[in-house]
Order: C-alpha cells, then structure tokens, then sequence
C-alpha cells in the first residue's frame, strides 16, 4: 500500500507558491491516489509491454531523411581518446553487485535491451536501480557515469535527478517518482577490443553509451524534466537546460530576413512536437529549416556551439571527436524552428544533419497537469533527445561492421 504522508501547512503553502508561480491559474485540488500501488505498478508493466511490442515490431534500421540508409558515414577507426577510464569503471561497478543483481544487469551486446528504454515514469525497467543500491554500489555508479560524461554533462543527469524528486514531492508520489528511480543495465562485457555499453534508463534521463575499442556513440541520449526550475522543497534552486533553451532562441534571432523564413515552419506552438524519443528510432524525417550552407560565418559558429550545448555532455576527449565529425557535415545541416521568438515563447527546435538530430521542445503539462486547467506547452516541461541518424544509434553500424570484419557466432 502508499505510504500516507502528512501534509503541515508550511508544505501547503509551498506547493501553493510553486503553482501559482510557475502555472498561471493552478488548481490546487487534491490527486486521487490509486488505493493499491500493486494494481499500478501491474498496470505500468502492461503498458509498458505494449509499447515494447509495437515499438520493437520493426528491426532497427535507424532515423532516415527518405526511408533509405546513407551508407560510408561510419567507420571504425582509432580516435586517439582512450575508453580505458570508462571501462575500469564498468568493470568496478559490475564487481560491486550481487551475483543476483549482475544477472539481470547484463544482455548481450546485440540485445535489443538497447531500445528498450522510455522517458516517461511508469515504464518498467531492466538492471539494478539506484534506489536498490548500496552506497558503495552507488558509488560505483556514478563512478561510471562520472568516467562517460563531462563535468557539465554530469551536472545535467544528476539535477535531473535532483528534479525527479522535487516531482516527487510536489505530486506526493514517492512510489513511482524520486532520485533515486534510475536503472543501469550493461550490455557485453567491458573491453579494450570488443564492443560493449552502457545504458542510464529513467524519468527523464537516458544514456546509452556504446563502446567499441577507443570509438564512442552516444545516442540515443534524452534530457528533460518537470519542473525545470525547482521552486520549493529539498532542491529548490536547481535548473536545467536553461542554456539549450536560451541558445537555442538566440540561434533563432541571429537570423535575418530569408534566413529565419526558411528557418521558421510554424510561429504557433500549441503541442509536443519532438519526433525522435523512445520507440521512435526508424522515423523518417526530411531535411527542413534554413541550411548552413546559407548561413554567414558567424551563425555557423552560433549553430556549433548550440550542437556543441548537447555532444559536450559526453567526456570532453570523445566530445571533440564527435563535433569533427558533425563539422565535416556542417554544409548539410539544417536549422528549424517552431513556435514563437521572444523571451516568454514556448517553442520546438531541431538540427539535423546525416550523422546528428538534435530536438528541442517546450512540452505540455504531463505530470503537473492535474494542477492546471491550461493544457499548452510550458517552459516548466523541457525534452531533449539526441540521435544518430543513418543506423548508427547504439553504435549499430559499428557493430554491424564489427560482426563483418570479425565474424561472431
């Protein structure tokens, strides 16, 4: 059964101030909790397994802009960034579970564990969880994470965290929401030659982080939150992705004249428009949006630094091998945009390119919409996901030419 919290009324007050701070017109009333956290959680892992059946109907083939593959943009070759710090700390993590626990952590290299991972709250997840841990084991977690991001990126997961639990508080569910709600699986056995990974699954929060000898990829990567700015409660003060959002309109307004008419799609924003986010990964999307190549010099340079915002919140050595790689496509960037283009705009954006889909969007209320009779898109709700287009999210172009040069049984 839920545990029943009390409410004093200093928590009252605080939540009250949150809403009418952050959601014009909040309705206070009170949430009707499920009586039985067993029967919703028996709910969550059927609608769960439903999006796993028809998401993971059709074999992976990878984001496209016209339902064809682009072959000879991936290949295997040395990058010079060493992965050894990422899989001693893989391998420190896996030592530090149970028999048990490393038993339903670890799948196959090739599994298609790799897609099973969601944004949303209620899916059921694979591994061993932070709330589950240890705090050595804990440590070790995030010695893992700490090995495969940067200071920043690592930032950026942790407040998510942060959030989720401010979430938590705000909603009074800890059942289902909290810091702690986040699942590590390994897919392969960490090594200097082979291929293996990675994945971070949570509310929120995904990296998947593949490795082949000194090569990275990774994507699918997600980053959201609700709320984005933390109000009240334990963590109150934190942010996230005010940068994205803040760079990501000055990107906009840098544009002139022909530029940003090509750039903007629609000016109105009035629903969810990221394309790319879980079971989502053979969408075939077209080039849209003003083109680099009609870009000046200096908005060029705008749009790296907005792509640089998300490739920099992998380590800093594979980070920089991952912008050469989207430099040498710049040309065939595109930039777009919709919704509106002053301080308050909510707003969707996205760059795309034959080796990177980056997706911005303002979202509408999904877990704070029982305290607003207004159900448009707020900046209270931010997702952001990052692709590899082209078959090569989760490395799996690299993989398949892996499988090719050294057979596997």
């Amino acid at each position: 059964m839920r545990r029943h919290h009390h409410h004093d009324s200093g928590l009252r007050a605080t939540r009250r101030a949150f809403f009418s701070t952050v959601i014009p017109g909040a309705l206070l009333a009170p949430y009707a909790f499920p009586q039985n956290d067993t029967d919703m959680a028996e709910r969550f892992r059927r609608m769960s397994a439903d999006y796993e059946r028809k998401g993971l109907a059709e074999p992976f083939k990878g984001i496209t802009a016209s339902g064809d593959v682009e072959t000879g943009l991936f290949g295997i070759h040395s990058t010079g960034v060493s992965t050894a710090p990422v899989r001693n700390a893989a391998e420190r993590f896996l030592a530090s579970l149970t028999q048990e626990q490393r038993s339903r952590t670890m799948f196959p290299v090739d599994d298609p564990e790799w897609r099973k991972w969601m944004n949303q709250h209620f899916y059921a997840r694979q591994g061993v969880s932070f709330r589950e841990m240890t705090e050595t084991q804990r440590a070790a977690a995030f010695g893992l994470l700490e090995a495969s991001l940067s200071a920043r990126g690592m930032k950026l997961t942790r407040d998510i965290m942060r959030l989720n639990e401010t979430l938590a508080e705000l909603t009074n569910d800890h059942e289902f929401l909290g810091e702690w709600f986040y699942f590590i699986t390994v897919m392969g056995k960490p090594s200097a030659q082979e291929p293996w990974g990675f994945q971070l699954d949570g509310h929120h929060a995904i990296v998947n982080y593949f490795v082949l000898g000194d090569q990275v990829v990774m994507t699918p990567y997600f980053a959201g939150s609700e709320p984005v700015i933390a109000t009240s409660g334990k963590y109150k003060g934190v942010a996230v992705l005010q940068e994205e959002q803040n760079q990501g309109l000055a990107m906009l307004l840098t544009l002139d004249g022909d530029r940003r008419a090509k750039a903007v799609l629609h000016a109105d924003k009035t629903d969810n428009y990221n394309l790319t986010e879980a079971f989502r990964d053979n969408v075939v999307l077209d080039y849209a949006g003003a083109r680099a190549a009609d870009l000046s010099a200096s908005q060029r340079k705008q749009l790296l630094d907005l792509v640089e915002l998300y490739v920099g919140n992998m380590d800093e050595g594979h980070a920089r091998v991952r912008m050469d790689e989207v430099r040498r496509h710049l040309d065939r960037t595109f930039f777009a945009w919709i919704g509106g283009s002053d301080s308050s705009s909510v707003f969707y954006y996205r760059v795309h390119s034959p080796v990177i889909l980056i997706e911005f969007d303002h979202q509408r209320p999904a877990n704070l919409a029982r305290f607003t009779k207004d159900t448009r898109p707020a900046r209270q709700h931010i997702h952001c996901v990052v692709r590899t287009p082209n078959g090569n999210d989760d490395g799996k172009d690299l993989l398949r030419q892996h499988y090719l040069s050294a057979p596997h049984v």
